[in-house]
């Protein structure tokens, strides 16, 4: 009788003992969640849509503040103040560029003719890109242009992107173009469209300028 009880002592103290080693083994990793082993999604670089309804058809410009933020700013408030409406594209050079922002009201003209702190070149200055003119540091008002093709060389001299063409690039490339650099912008600040609609009457112009949502 003694035995079996030792036996079955034995049996409960072995049953004991492989409990104990089960439980002190080290439990499994849970495996983190998908979404925890991710990096950290970069934010969208969502550009503000403006659409241009011209003589020639439609196109879109989509405005980046953070490629150039002084610059984006100006050219949204211009939208806003309807400066762009009825304005022609008064220097259309085929292979280069297309530039336009003197308003078809010589007073408006005058009242944006405030000149604005540079941005910081972020972005390159190829085909469809939108970036204001200048005349030399810091000058900057309400001229802009659309390069037709990659003027990477402007780059360097400091004229920075705010945004690009990103529908209807077949329609700007169409613009008139017969003119080239004769119209003079002296006097299209002075007269507005009173100028340009006598001496340039086949330009291309803008019938209205809008956000529209993104």
């Amino acid at each position: 009788m003694m035995r079996i009880r030792l036996a079955l002592l034995s049996l409960a103290a072995l049953a004991v003992l492989l409990t104990s080693c089960a439980s002190d083994k080290p439990k499994p990793v849970e495996e983190k969640k998908e979404a925890e082993t991710k990096a950290p999604a970069e934010p969208v670089d969502k550009g503000i849509p403006v659409r241009f309804e011209t003589s020639k058809g439609n196109f879109t410009i989509e405005v980046h503040e953070k490629w150039a933020p002084i610059g984006a700013r100006r050219f949204l408030d211009l939208v806003a103040d309807k400066f762009f409406d009825n304005a022609c594209f008064f220097r259309v050079v085929p292979n280069f560029v297309v530039q336009f922002g003197l308003a078809a009201d010589a007073a408006k003209s005058k009242k944006w003719n405030v000149m604005l702190d540079d941005d910081p070149v972020n972005k390159s200055n190829t085909t469809g890109m939108v970036t204001f003119a200048t005349a030399g540091p810091n000058t900057r008002t309400s001229q802009v242009f659309i390069n037709l093709r990659s003027n990477w060389n402007l780059d360097d001299q400091g004229f920075a992107p705010f945004g690009k063409v990103t529908e209807g690039m077949e329609v700007v490339e169409k613009l008139y173009s017969g003119y080239g650099e004769r119209p003079e912008q002296h006097l299209i600040e002075a007269r507005g469209n009173a100028y340009l609609t006598a001496q340039f009457p086949n330009l291309d112009y803008i019938k209205k300028a809008t956000v529209t949502e993104p």
